[in-house]
């Protein structure tokens, strides 16, 4: 496969999660879209590795893993502290828990 192949997919995923975050008003689909950008950031990372002949790609694409880890941990507790709190997960509720 071609490496533009793999940028295509790239941006089509990034594409899709930029509209997820924007147009979504679930806070569980927010994060699904987040974790859609980062997959296509470890597709672009991981084909640019493969087409240079390096391992470097791999590499950032398991610390963009980590790190997604460490986000969907925060985020959900984010989410379930707002649900806890206004017995909803739109996002829209969550300016009402300002100071």
């Amino acid at each position: 496969m071609l490496l533009n192949e793999f940028l295509f997919l790239g941006a089509l995923l990034f594409c899709t999660g930029v509209y997820g975050v924007l147009a979504r008003k679930n806070g569980v689909l927010v994060l699904m879209s987040v974790e859609l950008i980062l997959n296509a950031v470890n597709i672009n990372l991981i084909a640019f590795g493969a087409f240079r002949d390096t391992i470097a790609g791999q590499v950032f694409a398991l610390f963009v893993i980590a790190i997604a880890a460490a986000e969907v941990g925060v985020g959900l507790a984010i989410v379930l502290l707002i649900y806890r709190n206004r017995r909803s997960i739109d996002l829209t509720d969550v300016d009402l828990m300002k100071g």
